[in-house]
């Protein structure tokens, strides 16, 4: 008897796998080509346009692919989660597997299975592929760069690297016209070029040329700040170092770290900060200490005491400022932002689950057209308090970087409890 029962259930949860796996497939070719042409063609269509070999182009898609993929996963496992048991409701089939004794908790089960293999696959995409998909995309990006400098400047742009800011007018055929130079290296000389047009070219291996013409120049020495030089020129060769560009431009941010790595980073900011905190509050108890010196002394020597007090105060407001909390260090709550946003989008994919099965099945004569339109609307509602969240974050203080990404899952799971309460009530 128990085999017999065992074989059935076997045979329903492969249907019901069967029919989800349909449906998921559906929304992930979908959503992965709404994300591929929003976030890669356009960027494969520019560096085209810059003459770059096809060769490369496609291998750069082929390495930003995972971030793509990451964002899939939980999308596609709403719609269709909402799809599959939209079909199983409008065609009565859900109310058959009850009538045949097979209970609700039984025809879900398979809907959250997948949920977590979609929500385990999404984290390999986002943790593990990612991180190796953009280290490769910079290695070659790097090497298109060297080979084709113009893809550095793109009209009517600004490119800033650290003391260097270059404004761009347009760019045609490897000439920019309206060309703006702010040349400012910490500690030196600050510059200003302006030129009516610039030639890219490779010049030395590693340098990026811009032979300008109509040149002005303006230069001054932050020694000596009411003394300006100035100048004129025909012709001017400025000359750019692709490493150092690249390397800044094109550093690994924190979004494309594996979650170890960023941890451990994470930890090591944190230690840093935890470091100058007990570093302040040591300055501040010594200055404190020195102030009550001052006064000792000040009294000693006869000084009145009013007088005392005024050569004690610069030490006291030095204690009071060091005392005050310091300002949060923001790359810190940056890079836990984003450390949570690892966990939280991959775990979204086991949540749309918990809401899409009985949200589902409470528009029984919806099937999957309204499953995946449905699904569309709880998917940009639930990108947009994600993005709430993380602006939310980055912005104020006093927000957990914790909930502000978890947050919609919170709401997506509050939900799925609503509609569970719901579709009892109703029966």
């Amino acid at each position: 008897m128990r085999t017999r029962s065992a074989a059935r259930y076997a045979t329903v949860w492969r249907y019901i796998l069967g029919e989800f796996l349909i449906a998921f497939a559906a929304s992930f070719a979908f959503f992965f080509v709404v994300f591929f042409a929003n976030q890669m063609l356009l960027m494969a269509e520019d560096i085209l346009a810059k003459r770059a070999p096809v060769w490369d182009v496609v291998r750069l898609v082929v390495y930003a692919t995972p971030a793509v993929l990451a964002l899939a996963f939980p999308f596609a496992s709403l719609t269709g989660a909402l799809m599959a048991a939209g079909r199983l409701s409008s065609d009565s089939e859900l109310l058959v597997l009850q009538s045949a004794g097979v209970s609700p908790r039984r025809i879900f089960l398979p809907f959250l299975i997948l949920g977590a293999l979609f929500s385990a696959g999404s984290f390999i995409m986002n943790d593990a592929l990612l991180p190796l998909g953009t280290v490769n995309f910079s290695r070659l990006y790097r090497r298109i760069l060297a080979s084709s400098p113009a893809l550095e400047l793109t009209p009517y742009s600004a490119r800033r690297w650290e003391g260097l800011t270059i404004v761009a007018g347009e760019v045609r055929d490897g000439v920019v016209s309206d060309l703006l130079i702010l040349d400012a290296p910490e500690g030196g000389q600050k510059r200003v070029i302006t030129a009516e047009s610039g030639s890219l070219s490779e010049g030395e291996p590693g340098v990026l040329t811009l032979d300008l013409k109509g040149v002005f120049s303006q230069t001054n020495d932050p020694a000596r700040p009411n003394r300006f030089e100035w100048s004129r020129a025909e012709s001017l060769r400025y000359n750019l170092l692709l490493r150092d560009i690249t390397e800044m431009s094109l550093g690994i941010s924190p979004r494309e770290m594996s979650s170890r790595d960023l941890g451990a980073l994470i930890r090591e900011k944190q230690a840093a900060a935890d470091a100058r905190r007990l570093r302040r509050a040591a300055e501040a108890r010594d200055a404190r200490d020195q102030a009550a010196d001052v006064y000792r002394k000040a009294l000693e020597r006869g000084v009145p005491e009013a007088e005392a007090l005024a050569e004690m105060k610069p030490l006291l407001d030095r204690a009071d400022s060091l005392s005050s909390p310091a300002p949060e260090d923001r790359t810190l709550r940056i890079y836990r932002l984003e450390y949570y946003k690892k966990f939280s989008i991959p775990a979204g994919a086991f949540c749309f689950v918990i809401l899409a099965f009985p949200l589902a099945t409470l528009t029984k004569r919806g099937g999957k057209a309204t499953g995946f339109g449905i699904g569309l609307l709880v998917a940009v509602l639930y990108w947009a308090l994600l993005a709430g969240g993380q602006t939310l974050g980055n912005r104020i203080e006093g927000v957990s970087p914790f909930w502000a990404m978890w947050a919609p899952n919170v709401f997506v799971l509050a939900a799925g409890a609503g509609a569970f309460a719901a579709k009892r009530v109703m029966g």
